[in-house]
Order: C-alpha cells, then sequence, then structure tokens
C-alpha cells in the first residue's frame, strides 16, 4: 500500500501539538498536500524552533491553546469541523516528568481524553490517530526483546507511564463510544524521532548542534543505551499512511509500532560515531558519569505488524538519516532562511525514495 498525498488535497486536518519538531513537519508535508491545515498547539516549546524556521504559520489556522483546556479545544472542533485529527500534543521528556510529574500526567493523559471526548462530541471526524511512543510497554530490559503490540503497557517513568495511559483512554473510547466505527482510530507507537529542526533539552541530537554551535565537543549521557532511532519522516509517512487508508476502510484501525528495522537500533554511542563522521570538522564526543534519573538502557519495537498490513518498511537507514540531519544542520546554521526549502528537499528526496519500492 502506498501513500497517496493527493487524498489530503483539501481535506481539513486537525494537528494537536502542531508548534513541536514532528507537529512542524507534518504541517509542512501536510500543506504541501494542499490540506486545510488547523493547529491547535502551546507556544513553541523551544527558541529557535522549527515552526517559526519553517515559516508555515501563514499556510495554516495556527491556535494557540492548551491541551488541558477542554472548552477551547472543543470551540476548536466545532469551529473548523476536522475530518482527520492527529494527537501529537505531548509533554514529551522524560527528566522533565521526573521534575514535573502532575503537569505531565495532566497533558498526556488528560489531554488525550479531552481530544477524544471532542471528537466524540463533533460528526465530523473520521479518522483519529494517537501518536504515542515506543516507551509504553512494560520493559524489563531483557537484551534484544523488540516489543509487540499485544505486550504490557506499563512504562517506568511518569512520561512514559502517561503515554501507556494515554494508550488505555484509547481503548477505552474506542470500545465504548465508537463501536459502531463512525470513527477509525489507532495509536501509533513510534521510536526515537531524530532530524533537522529538533531543539529540545535532553535529546542527543539537539545536544549536538547545540555543541556544535558553542564549538565544543559533544557529551553523550547514556552511549551504550539502545534505541530504535529514525529519522522523522520515517513515522510522519505512517502516520499519514493509517490515517489515510483507516479513513477509507475501518478494518484498518487498529495499533502499530513504528520503528527501524534491527539493523539500524544502534547505541546511542554509535549514532555519534556516524554523526561525528558525517559532519567532519575534527567534531568528536565525550562521555561521563550519569547523574540524571532512571532512563531505560534497552529499547527496541518489533515493526512486523505495520509491514504486514501496509506494505511499510523504513527507507532510509541510519547512515543516510544522519546524513540528512548533517545537511540540515548545515543549512539552519549558515543560511537560517533556507530551512523552508531544506526542509521542501528532504520531504520530496524522502516522498520520491518511497515512491521507487
Amino acid at each position: 500500500m502506498k501513500l497517496d498525498l493527493n487524498f489530503y488535497s483539501g481535506k481539513t486536518i486537525l494537528i494537536t501539538g502542531h508548534t513541536g519538531f514532528k507537529g512542524s513537519w507534518l504541517c509542512k508535508i501536510l500543506i504541501n498536500a494542499g490540506a486545510k491545515v488547523i493547529g491547535y498547539s502551546l507556544e513553541a516549546p523551544t527558541n529557535p524552533n522549527l515552526f517559526s524556521l519553517s515559516k508555515i504559520e501563514s499556510q495554516m489556522t495556527s491556535i494557540i491553546g492548551d491541551i488541558r483546556d477542554f472548552s477551547k479545544l472543543l470551540n476548536v472542533f466545532k469551529k473548523y469541523r476536522p475530518e482527520i485529527v492527529f494527537h501529537l500534543a505531548a509533554q514529551p521528556i522524560v527528566r522533565d516528568s521526573y521534575k514535573e510529574p502532575r503537569y505531565t500526567y495532566e497533558t498526556n493523559v488528560m489531554g488525550t481524553c479531552n481530544v477524544l471526548e471532542c471528537i466524540r462530541l463533533t460528526d465530523s471526524v473520521k479518522s483519529f490517530l494517537n501518536v504515542t511512543t515506543d516507551k509504553v510497554y512494560l520493559n524489563d530490559e531483557t537484551p534484544d526483546h523488540p516489543f509487540k503490540e499485544d505486550e504490557p503497557l506499563d512504562g517506568y517513568d511518569p512520561y512514559s507511564n502517561s503515554k501507556s495511559c494515554s494508550e488505555l483512554v484509547t481503548h477505552a473510547y474506542k470500545k465504548s463510544f465508537f463501536a459502531d466505527n463512525r470513527v477509525a482510530i489507532s495509536t501509533a507507537r513510534a521510536g526515537n524521532v531524530i532530524g533537522g529542526g529538533d531543539f529540545a533539552n535532553d535529546r542527543i541530537i539537539p545536544d549536538a548542534v547545540r555543541a556544535i554551535e558553542k564549538g565544543e565537543s559533544i557529551f553523550v549521557r547514556n552511549p551504550n543505551s539502545t534505541r530504535p532511532y529514525q529519522h522523522v519522516l520515517e513515522p510522519l509517512y505512517a502516520y499519514l499512511l493509517i490515517a489515510e487508508a483507516q479513513y477509507q476502510d475501518n478494518r484498518f484501525s487498529d495499533y502499530y509500532n513504528v520503528g527501524p528495522d534491527n539493523c539500524d537500533c544502534v547505541t546511542t554511542g554509535q549514532l555519534m560515531n556516524l554523526f561525528v563522521k558525517a559532519w567532519g570538522n575534527g567534531l568528536s564526543w565525550y562521555t561521563g558519569e550519569n547523574q540524571g534519573p532512571h532512563e531505560a538502557a534497552f529499547l527496541k519495537l518489533d515493526n512486523t505488524k505495520i509491514k504486514d498490513v501496509f506494505g511499510w518498511k523504513p527507507k532510509w537507514h541510519m547512515t543516510e538519516t544522519i546524513k540528512k540531519i548533517a545537511e540540515w544542520t548545515k543549512v539552519y546554521l549558515d543560511h537560517p532562511e533556507e530551512v523552508p526549502t531544506i526542509m521542501d528537499l528532504q520531504i520530496e528526496e524522502f516522498l520520491s525514495a518511497e515512491a521507487e519500492k
């Protein structure tokens, strides 16, 4: 099954969390496809941020609001009557969730509940995708164990656990209120997403870019931790594919892992080795004692299901992914006004490569 972006042309799409890293890339793809994009989110969480750099605000309807504000969110649904909803709004940082656990649960659990309640009270929505995370699973860190969709959901830390709860809220609403298939509902559990334009704290690629800007070596907290790293366009392609397919046929409504193949599940140290090689100019990284709170040392997803159902498979291996990130970052550092151009170029490269499969 191939993604047909023409499907989205003219459709009204609501994206929560549109000012974030993934949200900005998703908006760019859909705007280019001719969709009527409505965004609902807090202000962009960082400065600089991809939402501003991408210059997409004038090409969409951008509404600044808190996902916890049910009344405001419901008014957006009733006013714009979206046909498809992508729910990305979240407090997404593990270490921040230790600092603000209550806020994390309010945003990630009640935020999901608010979106689903708005869908329940609005008859325009036909397709809903809740974007969660690879960290929703009960992880005993068994070596080389890729998680499958039917395994227990019980994340360890407040962020991971709140996303497990977000999944369960979605399951309950789906069974309780949408058993008539009026709305097709899926969740997508994505691996660690990397790419140009991520400026968040406590993420490896943004930390690397900040070190480059300062002319320093890159500090790596957990170089031996294995993660299912993937370029941001990989899961976004899958999200769009799922939302389109289930819009047309509710039988595709389900729960999907979206992660790289085993060959691209690398340690953070291996990732940094690829990055410094791609960057050149004598860039290096170092590590030291990690003083932070608990984070899983091993995490891998089994992507068999989404492959079997949709014929989806990752396109850019890790070496190519890192090359694309280095290219994007050099454009940003040297000519930030050209960020929209490099985004369009990389989207076209990715979609063209997909079309050749």
